[in-house]
């Protein structure tokens, strides 16, 4: 009995101790919560700060509206008319039911001896660096469309991983050369695991849900190698399964054109050699990914930075835009954007997510386009 007594005295903490060490724990929560509440308050001045003025404003809220965590601070500092009509204020023009004109495009074709016209080089990449305001674009020209494609984590099993994988492996997967992100998708918590709407890969329909999410825009390629946009957004999913066949749509992935007080989408650029119309800048300022094609069918795949990389906020639809027309696209279209915009090409990453923990990979894909 006396050793264990003895035991018992020695485990305990004297009283003045205990109370010591309780007093230190509540002073280090006291100061973390202080800290906490400093900051969320500094924060609310600053947003208080930058909505005061209208042109920060009008940027500040079309930019939040397109990120995928961060909507909530329009609303934290304005009423849900003021952020719509800011929203009404700076989006595209309307695009309306616009099919895309395939005779406007004319694909080199082969002679008998199996050569091209001369001049066309149907094996040639080419990468262009775009240096602008808000931004920095790289803009891949791709002269044979043929190469261009759509590959998931998807193709060739019978359901969805649960996560996705780097651009990288994407590419490598796919026997390509490079290729960029692309599509809506699952992104919460980084996991990339399928896309939303609809996914098509070398003929295969992979997915499609049309009316999983509002304003579904199919961006895709023929077996025609011609660029598609087309608005599913009112099609059951029989009625798009009919469409893909009707038009051979060999690759397709899904975007979203949506502009409200809880969103901020867009997808058409340029309709038939037709810009579209901006109000302002179309748009908040976001890394961008895009894609487009020429009169020559050449398809041009093309990414932006933004979110302070590099000391860049991003670029605007309208900026997408003026790349598009510069370089001659017909039509041209966005296809994603934020943390997950990458570039990939000949065994490195010309675009990085702008996420500072993936600055040397990408976010976990689901899919994208490649080239071969």
């Amino acid at each position: 009995m006396a050793v264990e007594q003895k035991e018992k005295k020695v485990s305990k903490l004297p009283a003045a101790a205990r109370i010591s060490v309780s007093k230190r724990i509540g002073q280090i929560l006291a100061f973390v919560g202080v800290f906490i509440l400093m900051i969320a308050l500094t924060l609310f001045i600053m947003l208080k700060v930058i909505c005061a003025y209208g042109a920060s404003k009008n940027t500040f809220v079309t930019t939040v509206l397109e990120s995928g965590q961060l909507k909530f601070l329009a609303s934290l500092v304005l009423s849900e008319n003021e952020i719509q009509e800011i929203v009404d204020g700076t989006k595209l023009g309307d695009v309306g039911d616009a099919n895309i004109n395939e005779g406007m495009i004319s694909l080199p074709q082969q002679s008998l001896s199996g050569e091209t016209p001369e001049g066309v080089d149907m094996s040639s990449i080419e990468i262009i660096e775009i240096a602008g305001l808000t931004y920095k674009a790289t803009l891949m020209i791709i002269q044979d469309p043929s190469r261009v494609s759509v590959t998931s984590v998807a193709t060739g099993l019978d359901e969805w991983p649960e996560e996705g994988v780097p651009l990288k492996n994407l590419v490598e997967r796919a026997g390509a050369i490079g290729g960029v992100n692309g599509g809506l998708y699952e992104s919460t918590n980084n996991s990339g695991g399928k896309a939303y709407g609809i996914l098509v890969s070398n003929g295969e329909i992979i997915r499609n849900r049309p009316q999983e999410w509002s304003g579904l825009v199919l961006v895709g390629l023929t077996n025609n190698n011609i660029l598609q946009i087309i608005d599913v957004s009112k099609m059951s999913a029989a009625e798009s399964e009919q469409m893909i066949k009707e038009k051979g749509i060999r690759d397709a992935v899904c975007f979203q054109e949506a502009t409200s007080s809880d969103n901020n989408h867009f997808v058409q650029l340029v309709i038939n050699g037709v810009p579209r119309e901006v109000k302002g800048a179309g748009s908040g300022l976001n890394p961008r990914t895009a894609v487009g094609q020429r009169a020559d069918g050449a398809i041009m795949l093309l990414v932006t930075d933004g979110r302070g990389s590099s000391g860049h906020v991003g670029a605007s639809a309208a900026d997408l835009i003026e790349i598009m027309t510069r370089y001659g696209a017909v039509n041209a279209a966005n296809i994603d954007g934020g943390s997950s915009t990458c570039m990939y090409y000949n065994g490195e990453y010309l675009q990085n997510s702008v996420t500072f923990y993936y600055s040397q990979s990408s976010w976990k894909l689901p899919c994208g386009f490649v080239v071969k």
